[in-house]
């Protein structure tokens, strides 16, 4: 009896963390990534810095496509294949990326409450791997309330631009 004792009393704080664990995950406590479509782009080099963003010690760096710019100046919708990047600076070195793609048809893979047009979103590391510490849920949660923007927080920073 002695030893199914303590093999009980040993294994209940075990359960009770895992209890916990599954009570935070389920209530938002903790961030968890979901895996989508969204792809680190190839051509970072070749995407126009729009605008810079300042954000106390952070600088942010807004890239996007030419087609993009243009279309948007035309007052016509971001082309399908775009990618929209913020570079997040800390102390003058890449800290993270956020990425926003946009493709025909990825607004579907979501419920309807939680769609921005077509766009996704996904946190990459400096290194540009995808960063599973992070969701998305919070991107889309913030850039539903730009939908007459077509999600752009930086919309009217894509209008102004000018190239130097």
């Amino acid at each position: 009896m002695k030893t199914t004792h303590r093999r009980l009393a040993l294994g209940l704080p075990a359960l009770f963390t895992l209890l916990a664990f599954f009570a935070l995950t389920l209530a938002g406590g903790w961030a968890i990534a979901e895996n989508n479509r969204v792809t680190f782009p190839a051509n970072l080099d070749s995407l126009v810095h729009y605008t810079t963003v300042k954000r106390g010690n952070v600088t942010e760096h807004m890239l996007t496509s030419q087609a993009a710019i243009d279309a948007v100046k035309k007052g016509l919708p971001v082309p399908n294949g775009t990618h929209v990047v913020l570079v997040d600076y800390r102390d003058s070195k890449v800290f993270r990326y956020f990425v926003m793609e946009k493709r025909e048809g990825w607004g579907a893979d979501y419920e309807p409450a939680r769609r921005t047009g077509d766009w996704q979103f996904q946190h990459f590391k400096a290194d540009k791997t995808v960063n599973m510490s992070e969701t998305t849920a919070r991107c889309q949660s913030c850039h539903q309330g730009r939908e007459d923007k077509q999600h752009l927080y930086t919309f009217g920073d894509l209008e102004r631009f000018k190239p130097q």
